[in-house]
């Protein structure tokens, strides 16, 4: 998956929050529906404008920007 084919960055759109291209839809939000356990369905329902793939996209972005910190967990 190459998530840079449908996620942008510009400081113009949604004060430079990661959205799904072509859309106002933050990365963020999709991840919190992800989150609270919506399903890829429920989400495409509730923004038409999006694509799963889109969705898939959001996963492969989170996913990756995982690897450049690491986080400490209480004990």
């Amino acid at each position: 998956m190459t998530w840079n084919n449908y996620i942008s960055i510009d400081p113009n759109v949604c004060h430079g929050q990661a959205c799904i291209k072509g859309t106002r839809v933050m990365v963020s939000v999709i991840l919190d529906n992800l989150a609270d356990g919506l399903s890829t369905e429920e989400i495409l329902e509730s923004y038409p404008s999006l694509s799963a793939e889109a969705i898939r996209a959001t996963i492969a972005y989170a996913a990756e920007l995982s690897h450049d910190r690491i986080l400490s967990l209480p004990a």
